[in-house]
């Protein structure tokens, strides 16, 4: 097992307490006191550092093994609090309601935007049509994405919609994560942010099936994607 502190716990132990956090959106001195009673003593402190250290691991892994996405996109970001500052979570789901990708980043501006197209494209392929609201920056980054897909000489371009309640699902897609990320009150760091909504992500797709292992308990599978 890697060494680092707290590393001494059995690695299963490890990941569901992860699993269990990410998923139930419960306080670290909350998840201290249930691992507690099932015998399992491990300080709050430790415990973020396991969901910073292995949440990006496993959401990386989920990217790569998830079915694959329909080439119909809705994209949208959402405001997450990081030391007391919104900070924006760019997402986007399939017309399935499948997710797509996710980035979070501090500014919500026309490179924010075209760095998660660039990142959901390299991982997902390119979709055929894209559907997003009214704002100029993500309008900007597809447009961004279509330039250069035009100087490769593509035979397509991506087809930008923005008609708003076509993203209304992309919209109650965010409601899932929000109703997690709310009761912990903001995060201390960006990085810890980045980490922890990666877990949260992943829970969510495994939630909707995407990692199609019929029969496996969520947990399971959110346990596998460690190796």
């Amino acid at each position: 097992m890697i060494n680092f502190r707290g590393a001494h716990y059995p690695k299963d132990a490890i990941l569901y307490a992860v699993y269990f956090y990410v998923r139930y959106g419960v306080s670290y001195r909350d998840l201290e006191e249930i691992l507690e009673e099932r015998g399992v003593h491990v300080d709050h402190s430790t415990l973020n550092r396991w969901v910073i250290r292995y949440s990006p691991m496993i959401a990386e892994a989920a990217k790569k093994s998830k079915r694959m996405a329909a080439d119909s996109w809705r994209m949208d970001e959402t405001y997450i609090k990081v030391k007391g500052q919104w900070v924006y979570l760019y997402r986007a789901i399939d017309k399935y309601g499948d997710t797509i990708d996710f980035m979070l980043s501090e500014r919500r501006d026309e490179e924010a935007s075209t760095r998660f197209f660039k990142q959901a494209i390299d991982i997902n392929g390119l979709p055929n049509r894209v559907v997003i609201d009214k704002s100029g920056s993500n309008e900007a980054g597809l447009l961004n994405m279509n330039i250069l897909l035009f100087l490769v000489g593509w035979a397509y371009l991506i087809e930008i919609l923005q008609v708003k309640y076509l993203n209304n699902r992309v919209e109650q897609d965010h409601r899932f994560i929000k109703k997690l990320t709310n009761p912990m009150l903001g995060f201390k760091a960006f990085h810890s942010a980045q980490a922890t909504l990666a877990g949260i992500e992943t829970a969510h797709m495994i939630r909707k099936g995407q990692l199609s292992q019929i029969g496996i308990p969520a947990y399971r599978q959110f346990m596998s994607l460690a190796g």
